[in-house]
């Protein structure tokens, strides 16, 4: 189970919340003790930074081990090293996943599985019938089995309280094959809800506000690429600076944004023109590298990136659904050349994706009517 520790990583000068728990890396056929750091923006740390996605292909390739071998070589880096004798383990893929989701939900201060189970057990007290019934048993066997003791906060007694009430009078509770619930069994589980819900509303509630204060979707990482020509469907690569997608400014159009933004990087007019029209964004950029910069250019270039990027989703409706598409998620932009434009794993200052959420949160505003 994870547990509450604590840490956070800086990501754009925002800190990001997170929390770790110990984990297994088989590479090359070792097993390695590590820790599994897992961040409120659904990025986890496994010897690198990787979306959801990407940990759950690590999960089912075993590269995340979650089943050891008998006579395996494992080690903890500087500590031990030793051979696994008769290993016993409690997780598979689908539960280690199931607990990394809950715990981005958590660090969020969104409902998890357990929180979505809770809710379905309100809707049956104020409704027992058995749909309502049969809805908050799906939701309980949702929660991940090695925290289903948990459920309730109440180390006393566990989780069998959930069990009898979706099960029901003469039912099966979920679990290992028992005694069918007795109607005493059931009525003390109701009673049982009963007092907790009466605490609960007791307990004061706060609601922000404003919203909340962090993201719903999980981060989306736009890696660092060399598109060379505009494709049917793009997907995030459409986010790129670099993506062959035409922005005119004035009486100048550009092949894309990085175009535009090295042309008006430069001092000479001969140089600018050069550069916008460079065969591709990469040889724009040499260009504009070896020609003298505008006066003041490192204090605008961030304003400058803005309009340019505004544009570029302003007359590409098709792109700006993309960017639209990702909802309120933390973008991270990777760029290779440089740490003030690119996250680069939390190197880099990020400038681009937080542009990027910028004009997003813009053209949501201009659908959604709100100024």
């Amino acid at each position: 189970m994870i547990g509450n520790r604590i840490t956070h990583r800086m990501a754009d000068g925002v800190r990001v919340p997170g929390t770790w728990r110990h984990a297994f890396i088989c590479n090359g056929g070792s097993y390695f003790l590590t820790d599994l750091f897992i961040y409120a923006d659904g990025l986890v740390d496994c010897w690198e930074l990787v979306t959801l996605d990407e940990f759950e292909k690590k999960l089912r390739s075993g590269w995340v081990a979650t089943s050891l071998p008998d006579g395996g070589h494992a080690s903890a880096h500087h500590l031990a090293s030793w051979t696994f004798g008769e290993p016993r383990t409690w997780l598979t893929p689908e539960l280690l996943l199931a607990e990394v989701r809950d715990t981005v939900d958590k660090l969020n201060r969104r409902p998890d599985s357990t929180d979505r189970c809770l809710a379905a057990v309100d809707v049956f007290m104020g409704d027992r019938s058995e749909e309502n019934r049969a809805a908050a048993r799906a939701a309980y066997l949702a929660i991940p089995e090695t925290v289903r003791h948990y459920a309730l906060g109440d180390m006393d007694h566990k989780d069998r309280p959930l069990q009898v009430l979706v099960a029901g009078p003469g039912g099966q509770a979920p679990g290992p094959p028992g005694e069918p619930v007795t109607q005493g069994e059931y009525d003390r589980a109701v009673a049982y809800f009963e007092e907790r819900s009466q605490w609960r509303a007791a307990a004061p509630a706060r609601v922000p506000a404003d919203g909340p204060t962090g993201s719903f979707a999980p981060a989306v990482k736009v890696y660092h690429s060399y598109p060379q020509r505009a494709l049917e469907d793009p997907g995030k690569q459409a986010l790129r600076n670099d993506y062959p997608a035409p922005i005119t400014l004035g009486d100048v159009t550009y092949p894309s944004v990085a175009h535009a933004y090295w042309a008006r990087s430069v001092a000479a007019p001969e140089a600018r023109t050069a550069v916008a029209a460079a065969e591709t964004a990469a040889k724009a950029r040499t260009l504009a590298a070896a020609a003298p910069r505008r006066e003041g250019w490192e204090q605008a270039r961030t304003a400058v990136m803005a309009r340019l990027l505004r544009a570029k989703y302003e007359q590409h409706p098709d792109l700006a659904a993309i960017l639209l598409a990702t909802g309120d998620a933390t973008v991270l932009y990777d760029d290779a050349d440089s740490g003030f434009w690119g996250d680069n794993g939390g190197r880099g200052r990020n400038w681009t994706g937080r542009l990027l959420e910028l004009v997003r949160s813009e053209l949501q505003a201009r659908h959604s009517r709100v100024d």
